[in-house]
């Protein structure tokens, strides 16, 4: 069974910067098109990265230059680098391949807040 494990969340001041990762059990994240998708309170989750299998990424507009996302098939994690979060950015992340199957991880919880 494939089991995705974010860590790496927390609190950040406006402005400030922010690493969470996913590590994949149960698969290996080069045999699929991987995702970080956002749930923010209230909202549909959204995708906001995409690493694809030929090893190109794929950004939603409001975190394009913002956030790198990046893949270590050795250790078979995904990683969103964030830096000059605002507020919009808050919300639960999560990963998963492109698109998405039926599991889901508990999510990492971002909030950007002064």
């Amino acid at each position: 069974q494939v089991q995705f494990v974010e860590s790496g969340g927390g609190l950040v001041q406006p402005g400030g910067s922010l690493n969470v990762s996913c590590r994949v059990n149960g698969t290996q994240v080069e045999w699929f098109n991987m995702g970080w998708y956002r749930q923010a309170p209230g909202k549909q989750r959204v995708l906001v990265a995409t690493f694809y299998r030929s090893r190109g990424t794929e950004y939603e507009d409001s975190v394009n230059g913002r956030f790198t996302i990046s893949r270590d098939s050795a250790k078979n994690e995904l990683h969103l680098q964030m830096r000059s979060l605002n507020e919009d950015d808050s919300g639960v992340y999560y990963c998963n391949i492109r698109p998405p199957g039926n599991f889901w991880g508990q999510g990492t919880q971002v909030t950007v807040s002064s």
